[in-house]
């Protein structure tokens, strides 16, 4: 497809100096840390850890700086990164029950065991730009101490399957491995493992867009935020060598639990279904998004039609992914000189025949 492209390798070392140098910027003004950006962009690291598929805070902010802030190039960064790691072992499930709570919040009820902890939100802030933050040295607010909350709180789900109201989900029998997208091909139909693997990593752009084609009209929908969570949980590893589970570090995680009517079928009752969404550390939308598209795209094993985009598996499983779809746009930058001149030669060719039939016509 492409032809070889003979004493570029200066141009291309030149290109990496103006890189450096339109990353840097002006000399005169001061160089922004990679500790800088992991304390006061933290809302950026916790997306590029997230569809990077690495929680390491020090990597995804060294990430953003290396990509000038371009935050699917940081991805990229980081997940090539990950492909040079060792697998060790894996975590036993969380247990997002025993999170320590510094937010929770639910839109479908009002009082809950343990209440509503409003914890740090854009939700109600005004919108409008705030200038004093362009005032160098300005002392930083006094933040009122709140510390998450170490007691266990009963997820709203729970309080809906004590009335049979939320359906019930079972593991699959045997209980076999979750799949595994980053070390095997993605077939479909995906099972919900690989397809809440996909959603997790996918471009937070497009599954908003999934997301709101759902409240839309296009697919049969009707949520209700049950519960966002966000805090963290404690992370468990559990050696063969040793028999018995340890604590590794306490994980910062956003979870979501949409809740949705469903009429029911010939085998079940009418009753709520749900879509599950979590993310790494402070990741709302992302997590909303997810656990939107997670229930629509369980139509089919719900027994409802499938006619939207956002409940076909092949369509958002193939597209979501900010790296796929990126590079596939961008490898149009890449020479296509001879692709090019077949196509102009055709078209050339295709001019000069209908000239000539048109010609025909005239003098007949």
């Amino acid at each position: 497809m492409y032809v070889a492209v003979k004493g570029g390798e200066s141009a291309i070392l030149n290109s990496y100096d103006l890189l450096a140098q339109q990353r840097r910027g002006d000399p005169a003004v001061e160089e922004l840390s990679v500790d800088q950006i992991r304390q006061q962009l933290r809302l950026a690291v916790d997306r590029v850890m997230t569809e990077g598929s690495v929680y390491d805070p020090q990597l995804a902010a060294l990430a953003i700086k290396q990509s000038a802030g371009d935050l699917v190039e940081a991805i990229f960064l980081l997940r090539a990164y990950r492909a040079t790691l060792p697998r060790l072992g894996y975590s036993v499930p969380l247990d997002t029950a025993g999170m320590q709570i510094a937010r929770r919040i639910s839109a479908a009820f009002k009082d809950l065991p343990g209440g509503q902890v409003l914890g740090p939100t854009y939700d109600y802030t005004q919108r409008l730009l705030d200038f004093s933050l362009l005032a160098k040295g300005a002392v930083a607010p006094v933040a009122r101490q709140a510390q998450a909350s170490t007691e266990a709180t009963p997820r709203v789900v729970d309080l809906l399957h004590h009335e049979s109201l939320l359906e019930t989900q079972h593991a699959p029998s045997g209980d076999p491995d979750p799949f595994d997208l980053t070390r095997q091909p993605v077939r479909f139909p995906a099972d919900r493992s690989a397809r809440l693997q996909n959603l997790a990593r996918a471009d937070e752009g497009f599954l908003l867009a999934m997301a709101y084609s759902t409240q839309r009209g296009y697919s049969e929908s009707h949520p209700f935020v049950g519960e966002i969570r966000f805090g963290t949980v404690n992370l468990c590893i559990a050696p063969e060598e040793l028999g018995f589970e340890i604590s590794i570090g306490d994980l910062p995680i956003t979870e979501c639990q949409m809740i949705n009517q469903f009429q029911g079928s010939h085998a079940q009752p009418p009753q709520f279904t749900r879509g599950y969404g979590l993310a790494f550390g402070h990741s709302e939308r992302k997590a909303m998004a997810m656990a939107l598209v997670d229930r629509a795209l369980r139509a089919e094993e719900l027994g409802e039609a499938v006619t939207a985009p956002a409940q076909m598996q092949e369509f958002v499983m193939s597209h979501s992914d900010s790296l796929e779809s990126s590079g596939f746009v961008q490898h149009l930058k890449l020479p296509h000189y001879v692709d090019f001149q077949s196509e102009l030669e055709l078209v050339r060719k295709m001019r000069q025949s209908f000239a000539n039939a048109k010609d025909a016509h005239a003098a007949g």
